[in-house]
Formats: structure tokens, C-alpha cells, sequence
């Protein structure tokens, strides 16, 4: 992620599997073995990870993060694992296209409300994805909540929703996901659901 405001930032929260779990969320996606993943704002890879293991050896995982300590502590698991299947870049997400129809998913992990241009990131996620790829946005609810940022800063699931269609997504389903965060799930017209 490119910033966090409110000096908040979710891999620092060494609880935060007690309240989000990655692999139940992925695979509630249907991330599979041999999919490509992009993991925009993958910070030290709380979802890239579990993404990277599941999609194996015959998928990858693309991560991006302005924080390059962030990848470069991504980067030391990654082979700590002996997982060859992540392709790290340090870099502005507004700046990031890893390449035009290449993923099965473009994943937002409580990442959106913090980039400085949000609507050119989730534009880039329809070059990125492949016909019939879904973009995913997983944000915290605008309120106050035990955790997180402040509300101030969160993007409501309606705003979010708006940043998705305008970049020409049909946004599929807008849900809960945990105590705390929302998920909505978009593709490109004419794919296939």
C-alpha cells in the first residue's frame, strides 16, 4: 500500500489472523491451483502468500506495493517457503499494469481507500485482468471500529462500487466479509460468470 493514514497498518497487527483469515477469503473466491493473481497493495503479503501457495506451482502471483520494505520482507518469506511462483514489484500501484490480460483476479486487500489516485489503479485492473477475471475490493466498513483506520478515511462499499463501474466494471455482488469489512466482487462486460 502506497500510504496508511492514521498510522495504522495491518500487517503490523500481529492479531490480524483472530480477525481475517486470507485462505478462507481466497478460496471463498475460487482462487485455484494454476490461476494468476495480482495482489494490488500486497504490503508484506498477508494475502500474496496464502495466494501463492494455493494457486502453485503452475500459477502466479503477481504483487505490487509502494513500500519497498514491505517487499522486501515479502521477498525474504517468499524464499524462506520455496515459493518461485511470486513476481514483487516496489512501486506505485497507480504506475503498475504487470501485463494486459493476464489474471484471473485483481485483488484489493483493505488497500483502495489508501491510494492517492484510486480510480487510475482500479482503471489499470481492466487492462490487467483476463476476459472473465473478476476484480475484488476487500475494505473496511465505513464506521468506527475497534481496529483499523479512522472511518474518515475508508471508502464506503457505494463509493467503492461507483470507483469500480466508472473504470467500466458490472459490479456482481457487494457483501460482508468478518465483523468488519465488506467485499465486492466486479467483471468486465461480456465475460463470462
Amino acid at each position: 500500500m502506497t500510504h496508511f493514514r492514521g498510522g495504522f497498518h495491518p500487517s503490523n497487527d500481529p492479531g490480524r489472523r483472530e480477525w481475517q483469515n486470507p485462505e478462507a477469503i481466497l478460496g471463498g473466491l475460487g482462487l485455484k491451483a494454476g490461476m494468476t493473481f495480482v495482489d494490488v497493495g500486497c504490503g508484506a503479503g498477508f494475502f500474496a502468500l496464502p495466494a501463492a501457495r494455493m494457486v502453485g506451482p503452475k500459477g502466479k502471483v503477481y504483487g505490487v506495493d509502494g513500500n519497498a520494505e514491505a517487499i522486501g520482507a515479502l521477498k525474504e518469506q517468499a524464499e524462506k517457503e520455496g515459493l518461485d511462483n511470486l513476481v514483487l514489484t516496489a512501486a506505485p500501484a497507480e504506475d503498475y499494469v504487470p501485463g494486459e490480460k493476464l489474471a484471473d483476479f485483481v485483488f484489493y486487500g483493505i488497500a483502495l481507500h489508501d491510494f492517492h489516485d484510486a480510480a487510475k489503479v482500479v482503471a489499470n485492473a481492466a487492462r490487467i485482468l483476463k476476459p472473465g477475471g473478476k476484480l475484488i475490493d476487500l475494505d473496511w466498513r465505513k464506521q468506527d471500529l475497534p481496529i483499523g483506520p479512522p472511518s474518515h478515511i475508508k471508502f464506503a462499499p457505494s463509493h467503492a462500487a461507483k470507483l469500480i463501474r466508472d473504470a467500466g466494471f458490472i459490479v456482481l455482488t457487494i457483501e460482508n466479509s468478518g465483523e468488519y469489512h465488506y467485499l465486492i466482487t466486479a467483471i468486465i462486460p461480456g465475460s463470462k460468470v
